[in-house]
């Protein structure tokens, strides 16, 4: 694994990081359940948990129109293509085109 590689995932943890805390300070949405996923398994591995089936805090975010702080709208940016197969990005998308957002 190239280190530049291995940077890309530190980042993307980082990001994980700060949805849990822009969700916690924005709408008040402590998820501890997802930190402690963070905590054990990282970000990328985290995510790619949650994935296969919507989770509980996928639906609390809908509920406060938050979609944006979702770990299915964090994996189809961009900048985290290489971390993340096709198919796990269409059924992040697949996710996010129920809930009516286009990404």
């Amino acid at each position: 694994m190239s280190s530049e590689f291995i940077a890309l995932e530190q980042d993307f943890d980082a990001e994980m990081r700060q949805i849990h805390h822009r969700a916690k300070e924005e709408i008040g949405y402590n998820a501890m359940r997802f930190l402690q996923m963070l905590q054990k398994h990282g970000g990328v591995e985290t995510a790619r948990r949650l994935l296969p089936e919507m989770s509980d805090g996928f639906v609390t975010l809908w509920e406060k129109r938050r979609l944006d702080l979702t770990v299915e709208y964090l994996v189809l940016q961009p900048r985290w293509d290489a971390l993340f197969t096709d198919d796990e990005r269409e059924l992040a998308r697949q996710r996010l085109r129920d809930c009516r957002i286009d990404i």
